[in-house]
């Protein structure tokens, strides 16, 4: 309904509802962001031609040079992390995508005025690597943030950097993913690949309702609704504990 794909409302659910300790959740949610992502890519494509989103190549390619180091570098600290601290790291973003969803759908964004060159460039690298690095931690496709970012970069309408967003978020979780399997962690997807399956199918089912709703109700209300849930959120997972007997 609002536009995103919704990991950052899945992640304190796999912590709070079903259990799973900080990696474990980052990481399913990363591999059911990704099934979204990629089951939204056609209809998107449906909606944007590619005429219209062809003049843009270079804001997917400026971006995706920053993202894909992020990604990496985001995913190689979080499965460092003692638990506790990656907990108190995850309640802080979520409180910072309730602060961005805020600004975003109820404020205005503004375009920088960057003239294309490389201060523009620069800005979309450190942009970018900053990006993939939270996207990353929290297991989220990034749209949340980039969507503004290409926005007040490069001065696009947001149904153009909607559909500029998923493409960098593609290669950008195949990055993440591609790490977070080099750790023991990783393990989790097929322990729990029917749990996986299952809330994934419900996450699609849930993007063609959510699409079915849109104007259903005001964004006046949802936005604060959602971004309340967000910071609630952020405060259970900040005081969550690990389980005992599972490492830290």
């Amino acid at each position: 309904m609002i536009g995103l794909g919704g990991a950052e409302f899945r992640l304190p659910l796999l912590i709070g509802l079903f259990g799973f300790t900080a990696l474990y959740a980052v990481i399913l949610n990363k591999a059911m962001s990704l099934v979204v992502v990629v089951t939204a890519l056609p209809a998107r494509f449906a909606a944007v031609s590619y005429a219209d989103l062809s003049p843009h190549w270079n804001v997917v390619v400026n971006l995706l040079a920053g993202t894909l180091l992020g990604a990496w570098l985001g995913a190689s600290a979080a499965t460092q992390m003692r638990t506790p601290t990656l907990y108190r790291l995850l309640a802080i973003l979520l409180a910072l995508i309730a602060v961005v969803l805020v600004v975003t759908h109820l404020g205005t964004v503004d375009d920088s005025g960057l003239d294309d060159g490389p201060l523009l460039i620069a800005a979309g690298i450190g942009a970018g690597l900053l990006i993939g690095a939270v996207a990353s931690v929290m297991g989220v496709a990034g749209g949340e943030l980039l969507i503004p970012t290409i926005m007040l970069l490069y001065g696009v309408n947001i149904k153009i950097a909607g559909s500029l967003s998923l493409m960098v978020s593609l290669p950008t979780m195949i990055v993440a993913l591609a790490r977070y399997s080099r750790d023991g962690s990783f393990i989790v997807l097929s322990q729990h690949r029917r749990f996986v399956a299952t809330m994934a199918v419900g996450s699609i089912i849930g993007t063609v309702i959510g699409g079915l709703l849109v104007g259903v109700v005001s964004d006046s209300v949802l936005i604060p609704a959602l971004a309340a849930l967000l910071l609630a959120s952020a405060v259970k997972v900040w005081r969550h504990q690990t389980p005992a007997g599972l490492p830290t």
